[in-house]
C-alpha cells in the first residue's frame, strides 16, 4: 500500500508529484506531473508504457491517483471484459487508474486501451479532489475534497452512491480498512466512518496540519485471545504537511484514548510511503518513507504498544551524481518514490527528473545504516526534456559579456550624439573613400564613462536586485548592494518580490565572508531583510538548512566577540595613560609677574631679628607691671582723698595743688620711657 504525494497549489499543500505503483508485481508505475499529463512507465526496463494529455490537462490539473485493485472486477460489460482477457491475459488484471483533478473531476483512464474510459463529474465536488481510494471488493471510489465532503462513487454508472460531510475543513485523506468495513478520513483530525451507517465510530487527535497520507499497518490485532471484530486492535499511520513526524495509532475497543501510540521521526516533510503489512503479532512492519529533501529512510519495528521516544530509521537511501574532477562536489539526485517489492527484501528506487525518470532495484542491507548510491543521469533525461518541452535554447553566458534590459529606467545606453552617423552615411551617398573600422566603431560606440555616471533610479533597486539575483550580475548588485542610505535599503526590502528573499540571503552571506568594509554595508541589508521578511521566513520548512551558513558565521563572529571587547578596553587605558602622560611632560608653566616677592635676609640681620624678638618680650613684662602699679597708685590716691575730705576748708586750695602735683609728679614714675631707661 503506498500514499503518493499532490500537486502543491498552495502551501499546505503536500509536496511532491502525484505518482503510484501498480497493484500487481509493481509492474508499472503511474506519474501524473505538473504539465497535468499522465504517463506510465515499465518499471522492469525503465520504459515509457503510455502517455495520456487529458483535454483540460492545464486548467485541471491531476492532484491525485490510485490503481484500481488487481483482484477487482472490471467495470465493463461481460463482452468487453472478454475481450480484454483475451487481448492482455488473464493473469493480467491491471486495468484502471483514477485520477483526481483540479477542478474536482474524476478520470477513469484504461490502461488497456490507452485511453479515458469514463469520466465522473455529476453531483461529485465542487473542488480539488485530495485523495482517491478503491474498495478492494465491490469495485466502488471515495473520494475526499477540499469542499469538506466525502463522496462514494458506483464506477459502473458513474453516479454518485453516496456523499456526506466529512469535516468542517476540507478532507485530505482516506483509507479503507482491510476488512472493507471502515474508512479512515483525515483534515486535520482523524475520524473512523462506519461505511454502511456512515456513522463516526472513533475520533483521533490528528495533526497541526492538514494529513497528506493514510495508511493501514497491521491485518491481525496483536492480541488473538478477544473476538476480532476486523478493526478493533488494529494500527494505523499518518503523516501531516511540514511535519517530520509520522504518528501510529491504534483502534481500541473503548473511546477514551485518543492519541498517538507511537512516531517515526524523518528530516523532512514525507512525500511518498510505502509499507509491508504485518500479518501477525511477531511479524515487524517495513516502512519506506521518501522525504522531500529527496531522501529514504526504513524503519522495522514490531507493533505492540506505547513507544514514548520517536523512532529513527534503521537505514537511509541517499542518491548523488559523480562528482566531475577533483573540484566539482557530488550534487544529490532527487528520489521521487519507492516500493518494497514482493520479496520484501528489495526496494524499487524511482529517482531523478518527473519527466524522465529512472527507476531501479536496490537490494537491502540491514547492517548499513546509510546507503549512498552514485548515478549519472545526465545523459539520460537532459536531451530529451530539451527537446520535448520548449525548443528555446539559454545561451551560455561569459563572464565578461554585459547585458543590458530594455525599458528599466536606468539601463538606458546613452549613445553619442546622432551628427556622427549622419556624416558617415553622408559619406556612403557622396561615394567618398571607404569608411574605416574606426570610424563605424566610433559611430556605435556606446558612452560607457556616461552609463558609469548615471546612478540607477531609487524606485528602479527593486527590479535592479531582483534581476541581479537572476542573472547572478556582480556589477549590478554592486550597485544596489553598495548603498549606504537606510531609508533606501528599506524601501527595496520591501518591495523586492518574496521568492527573491531567499537568494538575497544567500548572496548577503557570500558577501559578509568578505573584506570587512563590505560586510559592515551587509549588515545593514540583512537587518532590514530579517526584521521586514520575518514572517515569510518563519513559513519556510526548509529555512535551517537553506540559512545553516548564515548562522554559523553569525555564531562564529559573535564568540570572538567578548576578547575582543576584554582587548579593546585594555588598549582603550593604555592608549589613555600614554596620552595624559605625554601632555604632561609637554607642558610648559606660562609667564606672570609676582605680586609679592620675599627674599631670605643675612645672618646679621637674623641675629638682629633675635635681639627685636627679645626686646619685644620684654616689653610685654613692662607692661605688666605698668599696669600693676597703676592699680597701687590709684589705691594710694583714694586713702589720700579720703584725708583730705577729713580735713577741714585750711588747707583745700594748698590741698588741691598738692593732690595735683603729685598726680603729675607721681605718675612720672609709671611712665614707660623712664622704666626702660633705668633698666
Amino acid at each position: 500500500m503506498a500514499a503518493g504525494g499532490r500537486g502543491v497549489a498552495d502551501p499546505l499543500s503536500p509536496a511532491g508529484v502525484p505518482c503510484a505503483f501498480s497493484p500487481l508485481n509493481q509492474a508499472y508505475f503511474a506519474l501524473a506531473s505538473a504539465d497535468g499529463q499522465l504517463r506510465v512507465w515499465e518499471t522492469a526496463n525503465n520504459r515509457l508504457h503510455q502517455e495520456y494529455v487529458p483535454s483540460a490537462h492545464l486548467s485541471g490539473t491531476c492532484t491525485c491517483l490510485a490503481w484500481a485493485p488487481a483482484r477487482a472486477p472490471s467495470q465493463e460489460s461481460p463482452q468487453r471484459k472478454k475481450r480484454k482477457s483475451e487481448a492482455i491475459g488473464p493473469s493480467n488484471q491491471i486495468d484502471l487508474l483514477a485520477l483526481g483533478t483540479a477542478v474536482g473531476s474524476i478520470l477513469l483512464y484504461s490502461t488497456v486501451k490507452g485511453e479515458l474510459h469514463s469520466k465522473l463529474i455529476s453531483g461529485g465536488h465542487d473542488n480539488k479532489v485530495n485523495c482517491i481510494q478503491w474498495h478492494q471488493d465491490n469495485g466502488c471510489l471515495y473520494s475526499c475534497s477540499d469542499d469538506k465532503h466525502i463522496v462514494e462513487w458506483n464506477t459502473q454508472t458513474c453516479k454518485v452512491k453516496c456523499k456526506w460531510k466529512g469535516d468542517n475543513s476540507s478532507v485530505s485523506s482516506l483509507c479503507i480498512s482491510p476488512d472493507g468495513k471502515m474508512l479512515l478520513s483525515a483534515g486535520r483530525t482523524i475520524k473512523l466512518w462506519v461505511l454502511e451507517t456512515k456513522e463516526i465510530y472513533r475520533h483521533f487527535t490528528g495533526h497541526a496540519t492538514p494529513v497528506s497520507s493514510l495508511v493501514f499497518t497491521t491485518v491481525r490485532p496483536p492480541s488473538e485471545s478477544q473476538p476480532f471484530d476486523g478493526v478493533t486492535g488494529l494500527y494505523f499511520l499518518s503523516g501531516a504537511v511540514h511535519d517530520r513526524l509520522l504518528n501510529v495509532w491504534q483502534v481500541r475497543s473503548e473511546n477514551k484514548e485518543k492519541n498517538a501510540v507511537m512516531s517515526f521521526t524523518v528530516t523532512d516533510e514525507p512525500v511518498y510511503i510505502d509499507l509491508t503489512l504485518s500479518e501477525n503479532k511477531e511479524e515487524p512492519v517495513k516502512l519506506a518513507v521518501v522525504c522531500k529533501d529527496g531522501q529514504v529512510h526504513l524503519f522495522e519495528h514490531i507493533l505492540n504498544g506505547y513507544c514514548k521516544k520517536p523512532l529513527t530509521s534503521n537505514c537511509t537511501i541517499q542518491i548523488v551524481t559523480p562528482g566531475k574532477g577533483k573540484k566539482s562536489t557530488p550534487k544529490p539526485i532527487p528520489i521521487l518514490a519507492a516500493g518494497f517489492c514482493s520479496d520484501k527484501m528489495s526496494l524499487l528506487l524511482v529517482y531523478g527528473n518527473w519527466f524522465q525518470p529512472t527507476i531501479e532495484r536496490v537490494a537491502l542491507s540491514s547492517k548499513e545504516p546509510h546507503m549512498c548510491l552514485v548515478r549519472d543521469i545526465s545523459n539520460c533525461w537532459a536531451p530529451k526534456v530539451e527537446t520535448a518541452i520548449t525548443k528555446v535554447r539559454t545561451p551560455v553566458m561569459n563572464s565578461e559579456a554585459k547585458v543590458l534590459v530594455p525599458g528599466v529606467p536606468g539601463h538606458h545606453a546613452a549613445i553619442k550624439p546622432p551628427s556622427q552617423t549622419e556624416e558617415v552615411e553622408s559619406k556612403r551617398k557622396l561615394g567618398e573613400n571607404e569608411i574605416s573600422i574606426e570610424e563605424r566603431l566610433g559611430a556605435l560606440d556606446i558612452d560607457t564613462k556616461k552609463e558609469k555616471d548615471d546612478l540607477p533610479q531609487t524606485n528602479s533597486f527593486p527590479v535592479l536586485l531582483t534581476q541581479g539575483l537572476e542573472s547572478n550580475d556582480f556589477e549590478m548588485l554592486n550597485k544596489v548592494l553598495q548603498t549606504r542610505n537606510l531609508n533606501l535599503i528599506k524601501r527595496t526590502v520591501l518591495r523586492m518580490p518574496l521568492h527573491a528573499v531567499i537568494p538575497l540571503l544567500q548572496e548577503l552571506t557570500k558577501r559578509l565572508q568578505g573584506h570587512p568594509n563590505s560586510a559592515v554595508l551587509m549588515v545593514q541589508w540583512l537587518k532590514c531583510v530579517l526584521t521586514v521578511h520575518a514572517s515569510y521566513l518563519s513559513t519556510l520548512p526548509d529555512l535551517v538548512p537553506q540559512l545553516g551558513t548564515l548562522y554559523q558565521l553569525m555564531e562564529s563572529r559573535v564568540k570572538t566577540f567578548q576578547k575582543l571587547s576584554h582587548l579593546h578596553g585594555k588598549l582603550i587605558l593604555l592608549i589613555t595613560q600614554v596620552t595624559a602622560s605625554e601632555k604632561s611632560k609637554g607642558m610648559t608653566c606660562p609667564e606672570q609677574k609676582a605680586k609679592l616677592v620675599y627674599e631670605e635676609e643675612s645672618s646679621e640681620e637674623e641675629s638682629d631679628d633675635e635681639i627685636e624678638k627679645d626686646s619685644d618680650d620684654n616689653w610685654d613684662e613692662d607692661e605688666e607691671d605698668k599696669e600693676s602699679e597703676k592699680d597701687e597708685d590709684v589705691d594710694e590716691e583714694e586713702e589720700e582723698e579720703e584725708e583730705d575730705a577729713e580735713e577741714k576748708d585750711e588747707e583745700n586750695g594748698e590741698d588741691r595743688d598738692v593732690a595735683s602735683e603729685k598726680e603729675l609728679n607721681g605718675d612720672s614714675d609709671l611712665d614707660p620711657e623712664n622704666e626702660s631707661e633705668e633698666e
